[in-house]
């Protein structure tokens, strides 16, 4: 499988919790348009079918989540 650079994954992370807020807030057409349209590029980018499993698999893989390591816990 193809694996998207982890620019374009933490690109992508950022617009859709970028664009939560104003859904939240007022819930436009065009915003939730647009969070539809992020949260398919995130699904496929990750080989992934829901948005909760796309947003884990993507921060998954950003560089420093490794299963290894260990640098979220404290001494």
């Amino acid at each position: 499988m193809l694996m998207a650079h982890p620019a374009v994954l933490k690109r992508l992370i950022e617009q859709y919790e970028t664009l939560q807020v104003p859904h939240a807030e007022n819930g436009s057409s065009e915003v939730r348009r647009r969070m539809d349209d992020v949260a398919y590029t995130l699904c496929v980018a990750t080989g992934t079918r829901d948005i909760d499993t796309a947003l884990i698999a993507a921060r998954y893989q950003l560089p420093g989540a490794r299963p290894e390591d260990d640098s979220a816990l404290t001494a």
